[in-house]
């Protein structure tokens, strides 16, 4: 069977993150949606998404076909409902449409499947806004442990550490290096991924991921949950924040519920605030309504699109939502919302040039020994046109 993951309505609600990816490559737990499902079905999978992101993530077509909506962990009792899916047919949850079995090969149309389709039970873990990523990390971070570790030996924790809790809750992968450090997995499991490092003087708290080839700096504190993506260096204070990888808060500084893209780099004693100093609610800019809307939480940080940066002492305020490619320094609280491609601060901001921008991007890249290529390129190019009308 052809498998095809495929963005809904929710895709501007979870914007800058989906501006350069379907909503299936957000990093959820440990993996990103896509490798959940591609590890269940055991077969890779493409994409039906935006236009402008379809040459990279593409479409690949069969005779048949089954559509999965993008945003949706899977769990046996969704891929059971899938696998007893006939030609034709779609399952609903209220108004998410969860999957659709065709023979026919154009693109579906979610809002018209969704007055035929069959309602079955939510019982599925998804991220239909941005702060969904990180509030519900905790349930993401633990189904991915055990659908990752089943089975599998974990390599022996170094004499040199301190664990408190339950061994079976610390998994540490091939080549993975941990001294000299306390982890705790009383409140959740701890993965420590191939060729990580956890260094000296380390202390982190359950449940949390240091994805492959990432690094936690000398005495960096964790608290859970939280995610690091790969090859991300990662140091001082973070508490329930999503890392998607490639990116870097490698000195002291405090990341608190929040979630940061790829690609990006938060420079030394950065921090942000993740509760208002009158408790109430936060609310979070959104690209759908584009306005703030309330997102039901006391505790809500930063929000940060991908190639985003930011200078040494940079303070974000509660609730602050940064575009894509962005370059954010100088002193003072900057606004709640900065545009993608904005160069500046809380003083002064001006337009970030797309040529000055892929500079960057291509120094950045070729340090991990990648290329920014054209299709990268192609799609920066389009959220920088499409996101002009934010920096007017």
């Amino acid at each position: 069977m052809n498998y095809i993951l495929f963005d809904d309505y929710s895709r501007n609600n979870l914007l800058p993150f989906t501006y350069t990816k379907p909503v299936s490559e957000i990093r959820f737990g440990i993996l990103t949606i896509t490798e959940k499902w591609e590890k269940y079905l055991q077969c890779k999978i493409s994409f039906q998404t935006e236009l402008y992101l379809s040459k990279k993530y593409y479409k690949t077509l069969a005779k048949q076909n089954v559509y999965i909506n993008g945003k949706i962990c899977p769990n046996k009792e969704i891929i059971t409902l899938i696998n007893q899916l006939e030609s034709n047919t779609a399952i609903k949850a209220g108004n998410d449409l969860i999957a659709y079995k065709t023979d026919n090969q154009s693109d579906i149309d979610t809002e018209k499947l969704l007055l035929t389709a069959t309602e079955i039970p939510k019982n599925y873990l998804s991220i239909k806004n941005v702060w969904d990523i990180f509030s519900k990390n905790d349930l993401a971070l633990k189904d991915d442990f055990e659908l990752l570790t089943n089975g599998k030996t974990s390599q022996k924790l170094s004499s040199t550490n301190i664990l408190i809790g339950d061994n079976n809750q610390l998994f540490i992968e091939d080549g993975a290096i941990v001294e000299a450090s306390i982890l705790n997995t009383k409140s959740g499991p701890i993965y420590i991924g191939k060729d990580s490092e956890i260094m000296e003087g380390s202390a982190v708290r359950g449940p949390f991921a240091l994805c492959e080839h990432s690094t936690l700096k000398l005495g960096t504190k964790i608290y859970g949950a939280t995610t690091i993506g790969p090859h991300c260096k990662v140091g001082g204070e973070v508490n329930n924040s999503v890392i998607f990888g490639y990116s870097n808060k490698a000195h002291d500084g405090f990341l608190g519920n929040s979630v940061i893209g790829e690609w990006c780099n938060l420079g030394a004693d950065t921090n942000n605030s993740n509760l208002k100093n009158n408790y109430g609610n936060v609310k979070l800019f959104n690209y759908k309504t584009e306005k703030s809307i309330d997102t039901q939480l006391q505790f809500c940080g930063l929000m940060m699109g991908d190639h985003s940066k930011c200078g040494i002492n940079t303070m974000f305020n509660t609730g602050t939502v940064v575009g894509v490619g962005a370059n954010i320094f100088g002193g003072g609280f900057p606004p709640t919302h900065l545009p993608s491609f904005i160069w500046g601060g809380a003083e002064n901001m001006e337009e970030y040039k797309l040529e000055k921008m892929f500079e960057t991007a291509e120094k950045v890249f070729s340090r991990r020994g990648l290329t920014l290529d054209d299709d990268e390129k192609s799609i920066l190019t389009q959220v920088f046109n499409s996101s002009k009308k934010y920096r007017s």
